[in-house]
């Protein structure tokens, strides 16, 4: 799948999203693409190949810290998009916590949404960001959002769901997401109706000038 974008570009803006998981980033990240025309990269799609691993001990890993994901990687096709070159971006299937054949080529325009849990974690991947922003929401409001998509998506019971939830995902966010929250530009609320954040979202892009 190619997205779409001008090439060629002598460089792009980047706008970063980060925040908790099921906060409310990707449907941000989405509504932006809409409105701007900007194609989306989705950072989560960089967590490193567990394809060599039994099934039931990719289960187990931790997603929710740094390191599970392909860092180098993002941090190099983030500047190459800011640069205005094309990537070709990883597939990430979390079904089977492995990558799937292909890729994803992202031919930037003249703006590009990075979206991810660690979109403001690393300083030099905040130092390409034009922009910043944080989603942030409840606890008990991602956990129910993310009982209603791995179950469905994902095809997780709800007992591994709320497991996982409470042994990774919150005390990721507390050590790793939740602090980045203040390199953000602009924190925006997961709860409140997704118009009116996309709306101060817009407004932000267009403060750049």
């Amino acid at each position: 799948m190619t997205q779409s974008g001008g090439p060629g570009s002598p460089g792009s803006r980047l706008v970063g999203i980060a925040g908790p998981s099921c906060s409310g980033k990707s449907e941000l990240a989405r509504w932006l693409s809409q409105a701007t025309g900007a194609p989306v990269l989705n950072l989560d799609h960089y967590y490193i190949d567990l394809a060599h691993l039994p099934l039931e001990v990719r289960a187990r890993t931790n997603f929710d810290e740094p390191g599970s994901v392909d860092r180098d990687a993002i941090l190099a096709d983030a500047a190459a998009l800011r640069l205005g070159r094309a990537i070709h971006a990883p597939q990430y299937n979390f079904a089977t916590h492995s990558r799937t054949p292909g890729d994803e080529i992202i031919t930037p325009g003249p703006l590009v949404i990075l979206e991810g849990l660690f979109a403001l974690y690393w300083p030099e991947l905040r130092e390409l960001l034009a922009l910043k922003l944080f989603v942030e929401a409840p606890g008990e409001v991602c956990l129910a959002r993310r009982l209603a998509r791995d179950v469905v998506e994902r095809g997780r019971t709800p007992e591994s769901v709320r497991w996982q939830f409470e042994t990774t995902v919150q005390p990721g966010a507390r050590q790793f997401i939740l602090p980045s929250q203040a390199h953000a530009d602009l924190v925006l609320s997961g709860t409140e109706p997704l118009k009116g954040s996309c709306r101060k979202a817009l407004e932000a892009l267009h403060s750049l000038g």
